[in-house]
């Protein structure tokens, strides 16, 4: 079933007419690559591919979205007020059909984000060269606003399905390859997709989704509490 987005926001973006900034350092490249190496060891056996909220039960991943350098990178976009919606583990492993289509990481079956108090952050912990599988992204394509989506075809995997724009982008997808320790902001509804790693090194990526205050227009009750990570503008229980 295709979704309709409950409204269009205006075109307003807090990272500008690209709707998105690239090369923001939330660590050393040496420190990234160290985690790299630890979780290639944790997952390897299962090939694990899709962690959800790791930064809810994993010591590294909560320091992760507290990265002061990231943190100011964020602040500056949306404000001093800064909690975690949701984070994703995604792990690329050589010689995998890992494909994740064009989506928009602000909208989908259990979320919508206001995109002027949110925004995404894709974090590079191992290096993402195009052919590891980098994002490709259609710089502008958040001008449009949210685009109606609907689940993936089913691939059988235990990774899931996820909510794809429904239409065919428009405009000139560009590769963005991220090292190790940086992280490429986006608008949330900036058009983007992944393609297969062909490379012989697991690519290792943590996206986040960062909110203000009043950054929910609507999301699923079941979801996990907000995690503040900056400012005081919160609630002792935040849930929305």
């Amino acid at each position: 079933m295709t979704l309709t987005p409950s409204r269009t926001a205006p075109a307003r973006s807090p990272l500008g007419l690209r709707g998105l900034r690239a090369a923001v350092a939330w660590t050393h490249r040496a420190s990234a690559q160290a985690r790299a190496a630890a979780l290639l060891v944790e997952h390897r056996q299962a090939q694990t591919e899709i962690v959800p909220n790791p930064h809810l039960t994993q010591d590294w991943a909560n320091a992760i979205v507290r990265s002061p350098l990231l943190l100011d990178s964020v602040r500056a976009a949306i404000g001093p007020n800064v909690a975690v919606e949701n984070t994703f583990l995604v792990m690329k492993w050589p010689g995998t059909e890992f494909t994740v289509p064009w989506h928009q990481d602000g909208i989908g079956s259990r979320v919508e984000l206001d995109p002027r108090r949110s925004l995404a952050a894709w974090i590079a912990i191992s290096d993402a060269p195009a052919a590891a599988g980098c994002l490709d992204v259609i710089a502008g394509s958040h001008l449009r606003g949210y685009l109606p989506h609907a689940p993936e075809a089913d691939t059988g995997q235990e990774r899931g399905r996820a909510d794809a724009v429904s239409e065919e982008p428009e405009g000139l997808p560009v590769s963005i390859p991220v090292k190790a320790g940086k992280a490429l902001l986006m608008d949330t509804r900036l058009l983007h997709r992944s393609c297969p790693n062909t490379t012989d090194r697991v690519r290792i990526a943590l996206n986040v989704r960062y909110v203000a205050p009043d950054g929910i227009v609507r999301r699923d009750p079941t979801c996990p509490s907000l995690l503040p990570v900056s400012g005081s503008g919160w609630s002792s229980s935040p849930t929305e």
